[in-house]
Order: C-alpha cells, then structure tokens, then sequence
C-alpha cells in the first residue's frame, strides 16, 4: 500500500501524519486489496478539511470530512471511509454467495 499525505496552507507535522496513519490502520484491518492511498490536508479559514482517495482493484473510494479541528476532521474521515470499506467488502463478497444460494434451492 502506498500512503501520500499532502497538505495545503498546512505544514504535515509528524504528529499529523502519525495520526493520520494510525487512523488508516483500522480502515485496512477490513480490507487487505488497498492498491493506493492519497490524503490531502487543507485550512481555509476556520474550516479543517479533510480528503482521502483510496484505490482498490475495482472501485475507487474517495471521502472528504470538514470540521472546526484537523484532528477531528481525520477523525470523522476515518469513520466514513471505514463504512465505506466495509460497504465494498460485503458487495464483493456477497454476490458470489448470493448466486450459489439462488442455485441450491
């Protein structure tokens, strides 16, 4: 998996990207295929936003969180892109065992 963390109008601190790092960590728990991963930081005033792309073999997931805090936009971002994950996993999964149910009865 390759992991690119950018920031605009924002210095990436180690801090910043240990965290961000950490937080992907539980989002690749779910899912093993993750090809390619880029995160872009950026301010605008007050607002601290967050965005992820997330390039797996089939589907590209791509997640923008905003909120007042950086830390709490990176925490809301893993939250949407771990549903979202999960969301991708279960359609992959599911298709193949829903034909072979429909085949048995």
């Amino acid at each position: 998996m390759n992991l690119n963390i950018t920031g605009h109008h924002l210095e990436v601190t180690p801090a910043i990207r240990g965290y961000v790092e950490e937080k992907l960590k539980r989002v690749m728990r779910h899912f093993d295929n993750v090809i390619d991963v880029s995160v872009i930081l950026s301010v605008d005033k007050l607002k601290h936003k967050a965005e992820v792309s997330l390039h797996t073999p089939g589907k590209d997931i791509y997640v923008e969180s905003i909120e007042a805090d950086m830390y709490a936009s990176i925490d809301t971002l893993a939250d949407k892109l771990d549903r979202q994950v999960l969301k991708h996993k279960e359609k992959i999964s599911g298709h193949g065992n829903d034909l072979k149910r429909q085949g048995a009865e």
